[in-house]
């Protein structure tokens, strides 16, 4: 019997799942809230996966197969309306056909029920200047940007571009313009599309990722001649982060690059994900907003200071992740043991708890 894959993808989004896996010799299995599960015992067969890879083809507008079965490799995208929009990756292993599918969401996440908090979200009100969304991969940097983004197109007329790979969330035009280019589809690299689309008028632009220090140049004269930049970093803690940027570039560079930094940088925001008492993941902030003594301090290329201030606040502009695992262990969302795991100085916040 032929499996349905529109059907499959409609379990796949009714499930919340954010990625599909059509593998041979294993059942179909879906990624739900960061676990893989099988979705029954039956394994797949060569001539199954094939199938549904085929049937995925016809869904993308009868796309032609033949880079695929000349290279092994395809990636695109592709819509059912109504359902979703769907980011697929074909591939061959040991001979047969093989496809993972990322679910893209057309609906929105919401920040109060994701535990985002309201001063992240305030971070839409910026005019101008580089804000930084860091953490490891799969600790929710796109979904906390994505509900930046949203703000602002809900309360603002302004052009946002976003460079993504891939792209995640869709946005609907609102108060604003939404262009979204996805990196590989739409145009060649993060900073080719970057540089290109300081000349589409935009006010704001979303960067998935500062990969090296050519983007990481172009960023920050975006952010200085008047742009609001928002862009992520696989790094933890604000500290560490402003060390990261600064470490990519050239020594006789590093000087003025500081000098830079300090004048763009407004925010950085750093979150993991920890297991909450009743087993769901949730979100877990530092949050840094930059004043005038910050940018003193990274000017000068203090950074270690700036930990110590970081750790030491106690609310204000500045909020240190011990201080939110703190919070949320007090509102009984998560228990000590998690909270010492998670923490930047398990002994400090052992005293405070």
């Amino acid at each position: 019997m032929e499996l349905d894959t529109t059907q499959l993808l409609q379990q796949a989004v009714q499930a919340q799942a954010s990625d599909v896996f059509i593998v041979a010799g294993l059942p179909v299995s879906m990624r739900i809230n960061g676990v893989i599960t099988k979705e029954n015992d039956t394994k797949l067969t060569p001539y199954d996966t094939s199938s549904i890879v085929t049937q995925i083809y016809r869904l993308a507008g009868n796309r032609d197969m033949h880079t695929f079965e000349a290279f092994g490799d395809d990636d695109f995208s592709f819509s059912i309306p109504g359902l979703s929009r769907f980011r697929v990756s074909a591939y061959k292993q040991r001979g047969t056909m093989s496809v993972v599918i990322r679910i893209i969401s057309f609906s929105l996440p919401n920040p109060d029920e994701l535990g985002i908090p309201q001063r992240i979200i305030d971070f839409s009100n910026f005019s101008k200047g580089l804000v930084l969304v860091t953490g490891t991969a799969g600790s929710g940097k796109s979904t906390t940007l994505a509900c930046i983004i949203d703000a602002i197109n809900h309360h603002y007329k302004k052009h946002i571009i976003t460079l993504e790979d891939p792209l995640e969330f869709l946005h609907r035009h609102d108060q604003s313009i939404v262009s979204q280019r996805e990196i590989n589809v739409d145009t060649e690299s993060y900073v080719t599309a970057l540089r290109a689309s300081l000349r589409q008028s935009p006010d704001v632009i979303l960067l998935g990722e500062m990969r090296d220090y050519e983007t990481m140049q172009v960023a920050m004269t975006a952010a200085e001649t008047g742009h609001l930049i928002f862009s992520t970093l696989h790094t933890i803690g604000a500290a560490s982060t402003i060390d990261r940027i600064i470490d990519v570039f050239p020594p006789n560079q590093q000087h003025q690059i500081a000098v830079q930094l300090s004048m763009v940088l407004q925010a950085v925001i750093s979150q993991q994900l920890v297991p909450s008492i009743d087993e769901k993941m949730i979100p877990v902030f530092e949050i840094m907003t930059v004043t005038p003594a910050i940018r003193n301090m990274i000017r000068d290329n203090k950074i270690p200071q700036l930990e110590g201030i970081i750790s030491s606040s106690a609310g204000g502009e500045i909020i240190s992740m011990d201080s939110s695992l703190l919070t949320l262990y007090k509102e009984g969302q998560i228990t000590a043991e998690t909270a010492l795991a998670y923490a930047t100085n398990p002994e400090m916040l052992k005293r405070k708890m």
